[in-house]
């Protein structure tokens, strides 16, 4: 080979060179503008099929498959008390579906379009039901669940909900009263209601019953006493409420 068609050689390659590190950086800035929604998407999938697979029947003569000691198995039923919780659907709907969920976890907050979603297709055929489970890891959950049960004492939890969840960055006593006072609440109560040992009490059931029940992480939710871990996507909330309608 020449010395001339080697030198343009090296000259084309340094181009395609050039050419390619200025592509993956504009595909590097796309996936890191993206790369969240992407991984929460995967992740929602991924999830949806493992429940699909712990919850699918064994082969006729193969073992049932166990689930993870400790935790919810999801091929079976549980009965999970309401009690005082937060509701939103009429009583004696078909399916009822009970939420263990903590104000400052990004998934609880993810998962809020779908359950939206389910409310739109399903109407009364569904009830949701809202039970406190603030993980210890975070720190500012606690006060967000007293003042989102403090807000129910006047008829308004699912509007503090909504408010709380939509800036999770925000979460301060502060800010709470700030929600109070755009909702209308009698602020004197609102107080009170916040230092309450009941509403502290609340809690703690909701949190003990957790427990009972084998769920470790949030949101998990129970479709007529049936677990279902995670921010699951619409699809797999739809086969298992579907099957239960069936």
């Amino acid at each position: 080979m020449s010395d001339s068609s080697s030198g343009g050689s090296l000259i084309i390659a340094a181009v395609v060179l050039a050419l390619s590190i200025v592509t993956a950086s504009f595909i590097l800035k796309g996936s890191i503008d993206n790369g969240a929604t992407q991984l929460a998407a995967v992740a929602g999938e991924m999830q949806a099929v493992t429940a699909k697979l712990a919850a699918a029947p064994s082969a006729p003569g193969q073992a049932a498959r166990p689930s993870r000691p400790g935790r919810p198995d999801p091929s079976k039923k549980y009965e999970v008390e309401i009690g005082a919780a937060p509701t939103k659907g009429p009583d004696g709907a078909a399916i009822q579906i009970v939420e263990f969920s903590d104000f400052q976890c990004p998934f609880c907050r993810r998962v809020g379009p779908t359950l939206a979603q389910i409310e739109e297709e399903y109407g009364d055929k569904v009830q949701l039901a809202f039970k406190h489970m603030p993980l210890s890891m975070h720190t500012k959950a606690r006060p967000a669940h007293k003042a989102a049960q403090a807000a129910a004492m006047q008829g308004k939890f699912w509007e503090m909900h909504d408010l709380i969840f939509a800036d999770q960055r925000s979460m301060s006593e502060e800010k709470y009263l700030e929600y109070a006072g755009q909702l209308n609440l009698d602020m004197d109560q609102f107080k009170k209601d916040m230092a309450s040992p009941g509403i502290e009490a609340l809690i703690s059931s909701d949190m003990a019953q957790a427990s009972k029940l084998g769920v470790t992480g949030t949101p998990a939710f129970f479709v007529n006493g049936r677990f279902l871990s995670g921010a699951q996507p619409f699809p797999a909330f739809k086969a298992l409420i579907d099957e239960e309608l069936n």
